[in-house]
């Protein structure tokens, strides 16, 4: 690992006059990414910001009628939340997947919005890596590419998010809260924080340099009866997704009046599938329809050479998914 300063920062605007001071600068809230990368001489900040004392660690109501995560609560904590386990079960259910309870126990929820890709490429030093490496080209496009993306892909990179949480946030239509270099809160609608790679897929985000992720907003629930979160892995514990669905399901009279789907695994950022949500409006939640909309999910796929499965495993996904959604009673 690569020498580095360490600030302790005392309120968020030391920390924010911190990071604009030195671009070279990384928040550390959890370091359950952060540090292995820099161990992996991946990420080379000569700074570390220490924010996970600043505050932002609680779970509260909302205008909207949904709920506010803190920045720097702990993935643990938040969906082991009472509030959240009763209102948005679909997010706790996806939260609760993801890696190991040591890590959840670490990991902030505005760390896990920012978590880089597990692409091996990306790890690998000696390997071309545009993510990485800016211009040596993307090793995977046309290498090992078994658990890469299949939608939204760029010839710069093919790489995943490997977020189970931000999967379910796209599906329910959250908002994230930053606080900008000058103080000033900004509010980034959840379909528009992350960004797919075009030809600049070193820039993840849509952040702007310094900015400092606050808390992340929850709409008013609809999907607490009918959800489920199904992720698709090699193993059962600390494993990424090689396909995930998050399904949300309102269903009055017979009918689904609203629908929530994501998908992880498939795209340089959760994948949300709007269209499928649209055709599933006043539809009845029955087989028919469900695999009338996994076609329309997986109609504009772009599998590579080693991910051609995904186009079939993505279909069943969606349909497995919206089935245990429909079929569940709270």
């Amino acid at each position: 690992m690569r020498p580095f300063t360490y600030t302790g920062a005392k309120n968020t605007e030391e920390a924010l006059q911190a990071a604009s001071s030195n671009a070279n600068a990384h928040y550390l809230g959890g370091g359950t990414n952060l540090i292995d990368l820099m161990k992996e001489d991946v990420e080379r900040p000569d700074e570390l910001i220490n924010v996970a004392s600043l505050g932002y660690k609680k779970v509260s109501s909302n205008e909207k009628g949904g709920l506010t995560l803190g920045g720097m609560l702990s993935n643990s904590e938040t969906a082991n939340h009472r509030e959240v386990r009763t209102h948005f079960p679909l997010l706790s259910m996806a939260m609760l997947s993801a890696a190991t309870g040591q890590l959840r126990n670490m990991a902030t929820n505005g760390g896990n919005l920012l978590q880089r890709t597990r692409c091996p490429y990306f790890y690998e030093t000696s390997m071309p890596c545009n993510k990485r490496a800016p211009g040596t080209g993307c090793g995977a496009k046309n290498g090992m590419n078994a658990l890469h993306a299949i939608f939204g892909w760029s010839e710069a990179c093919v790489a995943v998010h490997p977020s189970d949480m931000c999967v379910a946030l796209a599906a329910i239509g959250a908002t994230v809260e930053v606080r900008q270099s000058d103080g000033s809160p900004r509010m980034i609608e959840f379909i528009d924080f992350h960004r797919l790679p075009g030809d600049r897929p070193e820039k993840d985000t849509n952040l702007m340099p310094g900015e400092l992720i606050t808390a992340i907003h929850l709409p008013q629930p609809i999907f607490s009866k009918h959800y489920y979160y199904l992720k698709v892995r090699e193993r059962s514990s600390y494993a990424f997704a090689l396909v995930s669905v998050a399904a949300g399901l309102e269903i009055q009279g017979g009918r689904i009046t609203k629908a929530g789907l994501a998908m992880g695994g498939v795209s340089h950022k959760p994948w949300k599938l709007i269209q499928v949500e649209n055709y599933l409006s006043g539809k009845t939640p029955d087989q028919a329809n469900f695999e009338a909309a996994a076609e329309l999910a997986m109609k504009e796929a772009r599998p590579l050479e080693g991910n051609k499965y995904k186009v079939e495993m993505g279909k069943k996904s969606i349909i497995s998914a919206l089935t245990q959604a429909y079929e569940r009673k709270a």
